[in-house]
């Protein structure tokens, strides 16, 4: 079995290591990756130069997001000159610190080297395969970074450093809930005394970053945090099955080890963190915008179960088949997502260079071109769409500037699938013509 788990590590780490080569050829180019990317690098330049973080009701810019983030990828944007590039840069070096982290809670647990690297490989290809969060300007992988920490923490029974970390990790994304909730539960069961600090410490935390973030922006995170936003089963339905063929099968070997193993403490906190991110994962999947980032902790967790399984099945046979079960996960997702995989967007240099001899105001879907093209971020088109779409806002206001022709260019990502509203792409259209159309979106100007 040994030599069989170190053959599958060998062609898993060459996977990884194919798949990080062309992350870290991509980081420095003018791709957008994300319509998340720019919206992310306009923040951090707020965050740095002291403009307004969370913006008024007034604005047609939204922010739904803690606030650490941002000075991180700031303060790195401060060296690179690039908040996107900067932002890349934090999320891959994050990925590491997560892979880190699963290797060094599942040796903790007890686990074989080989069997962690296991868990460790199958987790970072397992991004590469069904997500694009790999080197991509978004916080979700800084703050699992700051969460495994915690877990790390925990494990070796340091209950305040567990507390703070999982604490300061809600102040960088805030859905990352599922490892504190598992860690009170699995306390709880197993020591309640220390159960009773860990929750004393972690709500303590969290409600000095709460007092702390009212003082300094003026407004309740919570609020912020509370954005509207559309629940689409459609959207339930199409998330929770790209879940199942990435994560499936690990739950039903967790699910068995957890049988074979119920006194191990071990095996019931990775069973107990995997379950309860499942569940949070459900109770998001259905939101419009969301993508694959809410199974992250699900995935972190049957990492370290996949390390466990190898490690606590007594025979050969039966680690062999929970091995096998998870390579073949990542199998079905190469097959399933092959062309995502490799088909990587080209450089938008033309695109960028088009908005930039606009002069004055543009409007971006992408906000990432606008943010390469120079000019200031104007309209956050997916929350104000969705903000529309609730009813919790008018389009009126934006209509009248649309008419007014403010925006002297504007590029949406389609004009059939209007993420404004059929009211504002009518205005649009009245007020300005289709200069030219490409892999980046659509293009306008004033007529």
């Amino acid at each position: 079995m040994r030599r069989a788990l170190t053959i599958l590590d060998a062609v898993l780490v060459l996977a990884c290591a194919m798949g990080l080569w062309r992350v870290v050829a991509t980081i420095g180019l003018h791709v957008p990756l994300d319509p998340n990317e720019g919206w992310n690098a306009y923040h951090a330049v707020a965050a740095m130069s002291g403009g307004p973080l969370y913006p008024g009701t007034d604005s047609f810019l939204a922010n739904n997001y803690p606030p650490l983030s941002y000075y991180v990828v700031g303060a790195v944007g401060w060296l690179t000159g690039d908040e996107i590039v900067a932002g890349r840069i934090v999320s891959l070096l994050s990925l590491l610190a997560v892979a880190a982290g699963i290797f060094a809670c599942a040796r903790r647990m007890g686990a074989g080297a080989e069997a962690s690297l296991f868990g460790v490989l199958w987790f970072v290809l397992g991004l590469l395969v069904f997500s694009d969060y790999v080197g991509m300007d978004d916080p979700q992988l800084l703050g699992h970074a700051v969460a495994m920490a915690g877990f790390v923490l925990l494990l070796r029974g340091n209950l305040f450093g567990a507390a703070l970390a999982m604490a300061l990790a809600l102040f960088v994304k805030h859905n990352l809930v599922a490892m504190p909730l598992a860690a009170l539960v699995w306390l709880a069961l197993t020591d309640r005394k220390a159960a009773v600090r860990f929750a004393a410490w972690g709500i303590g935390f969290a409600a000095l970053g709460l007092i702390l973030f009212r003082l300094v922006y003026g407004v309740s995170l919570l609020h912020v945090l509370a954005s509207p936003r559309l629940y689409s089963l459609a959207t339930l339905r199409e998330n929770v099955a790209a879940w199942t063929v990435w994560g499936g099968a690990g739950l039903a070997v967790m699910a068995s080890l957890l049988v074979v193993r119920r006194g191990d403490r071990d095996v019931a906190l990775c069973a107990i963190y995997a379950f309860a991110a499942v569940l949070i994962g459900f109770f998001f999947a259905g939101g419009a915008g969301v993508d694959m980032n809410i199974w992250f902790d699900a995935a972190i967790a049957l990492a370290i179960g996949a390390a466990l399984a190898i490690d606590r099945f007594e025979r050969d046979l039966h680690k062999l088949l929970a091995a096998s079960a998870y390579a073949l996960a990542l199998v079905c997702g190469l097959a399933l997502n092959w062309n995502d995989v490799w088909d990587r967007p080209q450089a938008a240099d033309s695109e960028i260079a088009f908005l930039r001899d606009q002069p004055g105001p543009a409007l971006c879907e992408t906000l990432s071109l606008c943010y390469w093209a120079g000019k200031r971020a104007e309209v956050d088109v997916f929350n104000t769409g969705e903000a529309f779409a609730a009813g919790a806002r008018s389009d009126a206001a934006l209509i009248r500037l649309i008419a007014g022709r403010r925006y002297h260019a504007m590029e949406f990502d389609s004009m059939d699938d209007f993420a404004l509203g059929s009211r504002v792409r009518a205005a649009v259209l009245a007020n300005y013509r289709i200069d030219h159309e490409s892999d980046d979106g659509t293009f306008l100007v004033p007529r």
